[in-house]
């Protein structure tokens, strides 16, 4: 009966309960990029508040991606223990705790601090709701629902960039924390009246309420009840140490080169997104037109997750996935020489947002499900997590480059070999991880 079920959810039509458990998920998601932006759009009020030096801006900027790291990497395995959703709704806490906090620290080091404790909250809920995206989709529309379900970073990312110009020129730069702080805890009722536990966790891991749960997911989902819980199928991955599944010799390549896509992904992705409005100027654009390249990489990328999530429901995800490193290199090989046109230069950050987008979603789609259910949330977690170490050294070793005497624009050509790598990695996953389909049934 509970395959029955778990068929129904990989094989049958997409249901409303279905696609809302999914939409959840991309406001979810929105969290994750107006918190990364919120620090960027407001720096310069900081610093002039404050009398900052650039190290210290640096270290603001950096501290939200430290805690999002830590929070992939240490609060979302909690996730396959407790459950998705009651540590989506105490990461909620956290983030909105730390968004309120941050409006009223009276120094850098205070807002260091509860930019980093935000960061955890972020990072804990970015790897469940992930998980959740995926666990919820149809077996055909598996890739599309987690590629849009990553599109609500580009979302809050743009219409929190859009919002926060707005309230830093009315109520100064604590009014936009104030605001993302509101916004968080805004979305805890819904995730308490719509978001569901995780089917895959509950058959996995089964807790005390398991059957009852399972039956009333059952019911929304217009399938026949459970009289008893299913015989425990024997996993690979059920060690009680999820990391330790995860190195086991049966999942140790498919997680080291998992890892290595996230963290060469993280790195190129974080160094288009973070260094191309300066770059820009520095190559002779205006502030305007750099901040409008700037504008155009979050456009492009709320269509670039769109069109691969709708490429990989047709073709492997896989092979999608590679396509869009590949192309991603070639216009950052491109962009080298568009200085010269300005229409050429921001024609080519929108394409580029598109692609680079596109390449984060679909390895958003591709983890979850290339493991068992019992360790997911650690396997989704830790390769956000080491991506988001990535994207913390991408930024830095720029820098370096920069200061080295390296010219702006032809640091996009070091960087396009960054996905190129990316690529070829994917060569590396073993055959039975990718199926033909466009992404694997939930196990």
């Amino acid at each position: 009966m509970s395959m029955d079920l778990k068929a129904a959810v990989d094989n049958g039509p997409m249901s409303r309960f279905q696609l809302l458990a999914i939409g959840i998920c991309i406001v979810l998601n929105m969290i994750d990029g107006f918190d990364v932006l919120v620090m960027a759009f407001t720096a310069a009020s900081v610093s002039a508040e404050w009398a900052l030096n650039g190290a210290q801006i640096g270290l603001l900027l950096s501290a939200g991606l430290f805690g999002m790291a830590a929070g992939s990497l240490f609060i979302a395995p909690w996730a396959d223990r407790i459950g998705r959703r009651p540590l989506i709704l105490l990461c909620l806490v956290i983030s909105g705790t730390g968004m309120l906090l941050s409006a009223m620290s009276q120094s850098p080091v205070q807002l260091a601090l509860l930019r980093g404790l935000t960061g955890l909250g972020i990072g804990g809920i970015l790897a469940s709701s992930n998980v959740i995206a995926s666990e919820y989709a149809s077996k055909r529309w598996r890739g599309l629902a987690v590629s849009l379900q990553s599109t609500g970073y580009a979302l809050g990312a743009t219409l929190g960039g859009l919002l926060a110009v707005w309230l830093l020129t009315r109520w100064g730069w604590r009014s936009v924390f104030v605001f993302g702080g509101l916004v968080t805890f805004a979305v805890i009722p819904l995730v308490l009246l719509w978001l569901p536990e995780s089917l895959d966790f509950l058959l996995a891991r089964r807790p005390v309420t398991a059957l009852q749960r399972i039956n009333r997911l059952a019911r929304r989902l217009g399938q026949p009840v459970l009289s008893q819980m299913p015989p425990v199928v024997a996993s690979a991955s059920g060690s009680r140490n999820a990391l330790g599944a995860l190195l086991g010799p049966a999942m140790r390549r498919t997680t080291l080169v998992i890892w290595l896509l996230f963290f060469l992904v993280m790195f190129g992705f974080y160094f288009v997104m973070s260094w191309t409005p300066k770059l820009l100027v520095s190559a002779g654009l205006s502030a305007q037109q750099g901040i409008t390249g700037g504008v155009l990489l979050s456009v492009g990328g709320i269509f670039g997750a769109a069109l691969i999530g709708g490429l990989s429901s047709r073709w492997p995800l896989a092979r999608v996935l590679s396509l869009f490193m590949l192309i991603t290199a070639g216009l950052l090989v491109l962009f080298v020489g568009s200085a010269s046109s300005v229409m050429a230069a921001l024609g080519l950050g929108l394409l580029i947002g598109l692609f680079s987008n596109g390449c984060v979603a679909g390895l958003y789609a591709l983890s979850p499900v290339v493991y068992d259910a019992s360790v997911r949330a650690t396997g989704v977690g830790w390769g956000i997590g080491i991506g988001r170490i990535g994207a913390i050294v991408s930024p830095v070793a720029a820098g370096f480059l920069l200061d080295a005497g390296w010219q702006p624009l032809h640091l996009y050509g070091v960087f396009a070999i960054v996905f190129v790598l990316a690529a070829g990695c994917l060569l590396l996953l073993k055959p039975s991880t990718v199926q033909t389909q466009p992404v694997l049934a939930s196990a």
